[in-house]
């Protein structure tokens, strides 16, 4: 009697323990969480102004924002960068400043492309909208796929890189061309959760090279290059390299790495399920044990 005593109380000891590494494994997991929450938070850069291409993409920092001044008919596009893992939503507010001088309706589209420059569907929100000749402002959106983390050549599933938006009127008036418009856009990120974790890895994001076949001299002795390989300064214009950096950043190919990586970082909720399944095995196993061994006595 002593022994089946002292073999529950090992077990009650047991089960103890269990419970207890239980909650500081899921307490860590929240600390990571909040973590990771706090790491993604940061003071996103805001230009004031769009490129007209690709390549001239005004960048935007992770769920950032933009304004642009334009005029009706010119292409606007931005950069933001995306992570594997990630829902990105892009929003849009154009604001009509001719002073009710528009002789008809517009029709205004909001598209995303991928690094590779491949458009990418719209699952939410209103990409197209028209704008009736009287309106003041109109407002459009566009959520992406979730980003997956790896994915087959021959598919067109969004990947971890940079993303593409442009804005552009697609049908209007023809002496409608020229008004000025004023644009505010949004782009927004967040983990789509473990249920849309996948396996695999790209060997590197889509972030496009800003100087692709450039190559770097360190330095010459030709006169070509400066110290530590800056661009030697202009003699009639006294110009050091700066205005070329300045302008190298604009390009889509510089949007900066996500805090979590591109590949979403280690964390998903998956961990709780696996840690959850985990120290619910071991009390069903635990608790199976004491009926074997100790089963209760017939009255």
């Amino acid at each position: 009697m002593a022994h089946a005593r002292h073999r529950t109380r090992g077990a009650a000891r047991l089960l103890t323990v269990l419970g207890l590494s239980g909650a500081l494994l899921l307490g860590g997991a929240a600390g990571a969480v909040a973590q990771d929450e706090d790491d993604a938070t940061g003071d996103a850069a805001t230009p004031t102004e769009a490129g007209s291409g690709f390549r001239t993409a005004a960048v935007l920092g992770e769920s950032g924002e933009g304004t642009a001044r334009a005029t009706v008919g010119e292409f606007l596009y931005w950069a933001f960068p995306v992570a594997a893992g990630h829902d990105a939503t892009a929003t849009a507010t154009v604001t009509f400043e001719d002073d009710g001088a528009r002789s008809g309706p517009t029709v205004w589209q909001l598209d995303l492309y991928d690094g590779l420059r491949r458009r990418q569907a719209c699952v939410g929100g209103d990409a197209t909208v028209e704008a009736p000749a009287a309106a003041g402002e109109i407002s459009l959106s566009c959520t992406l796929r979730t980003v997956r983390s790896w994915a087959d050549p021959w598919s067109t599933d969004p990947l971890p890189g940079a993303y593409y938006l442009r804005l552009t009127a697609v049908s209007l008036p023809e002496e409608d061309l020229g008004l000025p418009v004023s644009v505010a856009i949004r782009a927004e990120t967040e983990d789509a959760g473990g249920a849309h974790a996948y396996g695999g890895d790209l060997g590197a994001p889509l972030v496009p090279t800003p100087r692709a076949g450039s190559l770097d001299t360190g330095g010459g002795d030709d006169g070509q290059d400066g110290e530590d390989g800056d661009p030697a300064s202009d003699p009639e214009t006294g110009d050091d390299g700066d205005d070329a950096a300045q302008e190298e950043l604009r390009f889509a190919g510089v949007v900066s790495e996500p805090e979590g990586g591109w590949n979403g970082g280690w964390w998903s909720d998956r961990w709780l399920w696996t840690a959850g399944g985990g120290v619910l095995g071991a009390f069903a196993a635990l608790g199976g044990y004491a009926l074997v061994r100790h089963p209760r006595s017939r009255g």
